[in-house]
């Protein structure tokens, strides 16, 4: 049932209007940060009253502006969108804290930039949760490359700009490259840019050659660049050289989550189950996600450096969520829809627990933590319970996500996805098992490094990272409400 409303602009409006008060405010760094803390806090509440409706079987619509015909600045709200929705707004609240005691420890420079940034590449991701068409989609997703360059160079070093530089030249090469041409040949094709109202026939004509769609099809998957997919992933761990509390905006928050996103919004709402899996375009997409996830890492063995393992970490873990959409069958998709939230959860504690140790000590290798669980145990003990959901351990979050993923490869009968599944588990472990124990059970050689007069970060930043780490427990033992979230957009 099709409900007309306005509700998804209030998000948006409101992230907007903090933006401003965030500039307006740039003399006053106390009102400065308020306005970060209510602006997430606000955003967060003005999403839950669509959650009602959409539990109901309901779906929110909204067009703002026709600009031609079959092309509008529209918003559809559905179990899809609100999954985004909430975990970028819910997880804004986190970030707005942190930031704080983040920005203050370490003196950093242009915060007000920073902060309305930050705020600007909410907006983006909330406008790309509640798109109802590939134009507007393509509009907010825009934004967030902006808007987040002046984040990733924000230390305005040779290094920053650099990795900044490679940032702009694979995102938005690959949105003006390959995904433009993708609509402009999805509008020739269909004559339309809107979203499909159910996730089954998409909106390609039958009569369409199965050549064009699958050219179509590639230009999208690769013209998503965000999503950090195999081989247009490497502006990821460039992208590293920017503030801790950024690389979880990049990583858990907003950027690759909203490339995956989108992915999995075009698969479901514009080509469609029944098209992609006549044209078995879900299983070749399912097995190059697969790529991504072992390679990724593999990589990730090899870095010392904690914040690059994590950056590989990313690649990898958010192809699970392509995979799974890719799949085509219920258990698969929730699977991989559900790990939005999951990986949130857990990715952005490991992010936030990085940043901690470098205000803390200023150490950024892990063959430097040996025995620092013991002047650190708030943040290393969440870094633990973080790891183990990325590995997916019972009962963390990340454990469901890999039930419902292996459920979903048993359904179509492709035991290949299962030993990825299983082996991709296995190199988890081997790159995040060791930084545990490295922490917490130094060898001999280790042990004076425990005297080291060592003390948690400020409670700004560890009282968020200790929450999100709990969530990520809670989720993983009551993964119900998403779940059924998510069933509203299923047969």
């Amino acid at each position: 049932m099709e409900v007309v409303s306005a509700k998804p602009l209030v998000p948006i409006l409101i992230t907007l209007v903090t933006i401003f008060l965030i500039i307006f405010s740039r003399r006053r760094p106390n009102l400065r940060e308020f306005w970060s803390i209510a602006g997430s806090t606000l955003t967060f509440l003005s999403v839950l009253p669509m959650v009602s409706e959409i539990w109901q079987g309901k779906t929110i619509h909204y067009t703002l502006s026709v600009i031609a015909p079959g092309i509008s600045i529209s918003f559809r709200v559905d179990g899809l969108s609100l999954i985004f929705g909430i975990a970028s707004s819910f997880l804004w609240i986190f970030a707005s804290f942190y930031n704080i005691g983040y920005m203050r420890s370490l003196e950093e420079h242009a915060q007000t930039r920073y902060y309305a940034c930050f705020t600007a590449a909410i907006l983006g991701a909330q406008g790309v949760s509640y798109s109802g068409s590939l134009f507007t989609l393509y509009l907010f997703y825009e934004i967030i490359t902006i808007v987040t360059y002046p984040l990733v160079a924000h230390h305005q070093d040779e290094e920053a700009y650099e990795g900044g530089r490679k940032y702009l030249v694979y995102l938005m090469g690959t949105s003006k490259g390959l995904l433009l041409p993708a609509m402009v040949l999805t509008y020739v094709f269909t004559g339309t840019m809107e979203f499909s109202s159910g996730i089954h026939r998409g909106i390609f004509p039958p009569e369409v050659a199965h050549g064009w769609i699958i050219a179509v099809y590639g230009l999208f998957i690769l013209g998503f660049a965000k999503s950090a997919m195999m081989p247009l992933h490497n502006w990821l761990p460039s992208a590293m050289v920017a503030p801790t509390p950024v690389s979880a905006l990049l990583h858990a928050v907003a950027v690759v989550k909203a490339g995956v996103f989108c992915i999995s919004r075009v698969m479901l709402s514009v080509f469609g189950t029944e098209l992609l899996s006549s044209l078995n375009l879900g299983i070749y997409t399912a097995y190059f996600a697969s790529f991504t996830i072992i390679m990724a890492s593999v990589i990730a063995l090899t870095q010392d450096d904690l914040k690059a393992r994590l950056a590989y970490s990313t690649v990898s873990q958010l192809s699970y969520i392509v995979l799974g959409v890719a799949l085509l069958v219920p258990t698969g998709i929730v699977g991989g829809i559900i790990h939005i939230i999951n990986h949130g959860f857990s990715k952005i504690t490991l992010f936030f627990c990085a940043g901690a140790i470098y205000v803390a000590t200023h150490k950024k290798l892990i063959s430097e933590l040996d025995g620092i669980g013991y002047s650190m145990p708030f943040t290393m003990g969440a870094f633990a319970l973080a790891s183990l959901s990325m590995i997916g351990v019972p009962p963390v979050a990340g454990f469901v996500t890999k039930w419902y993923l292996v459920q979903g490869c048993l359904d179509i009968k492709e035991l290949g996805l299962v030993i990825v599944l299983m082996v991709s588990s296995l190199l988890n472990a081997g790159y995040f098992a060791p930084i545990t124990i490295r922490a917490f059970f130094p060898g001999r050689g280790g042990m004076g490094r425990i005297r080291e007069r060592f003390h948690e970060a400020p409670a700004t930043m560890v009282v968020p990272l200790v929450l999100a780490s709990i969530i990520s427990f809670l989720v993983g033992i009551w993964p119900d409400f998403f779940v059924e979230l998510i069933g509203r957009i299923l047969p």
